[in-house]
């Protein structure tokens, strides 16, 4: 693996994370077998495949890309899944956090060998 299969592993270990959280609600605190399946299911497989990232990319980068964009990218998901309306507050409190992450994969220079 080099760094651009790691950024690939890295994408879908978040799509999988989104996927995932996304499922969260709809389980009805894990009542309902076919959205706990998805949850935990996409979710594991999410951190598996970040097992497989962090030995490219350090693991704070790694992390704060994937907790990064999957908060991001949830708040989407609530706002047309569930009706739920961010308020100014969080939206400028989530441009600056996608502003973090393009800071954090971009600004740095550690090579994990």
């Amino acid at each position: 693996m080099n760094f651009s299969h790691a950024y690939i592993f890295l994408a879908l270990a978040i799509v999988l994370e989104i996927t995932g959280t996304s499922f969260v609600k709809d389980t009805a605190g894990f009542t309902k077998w076919i959205p706990s399946i998805i949850c935990l299911g996409t979710i594991c497989f999410s951190y598996y495949l970040m097992s497989h990232v962090v030995g490219f990319i350090p693991v704070g980068i790694t992390y704060a890309t994937w907790s990064g964009l999957g908060i991001a990218a949830i708040t989407i998901i609530g706002i047309f899944k569930y009706n739920q309306i961010p308020n100014i507050p969080t939206i400028i409190g989530l441009v600056l956090i996608i502003i973090g992450v393009v800071i954090v994969n971009t600004m740095n220079d550690i090579r994990v060998q």
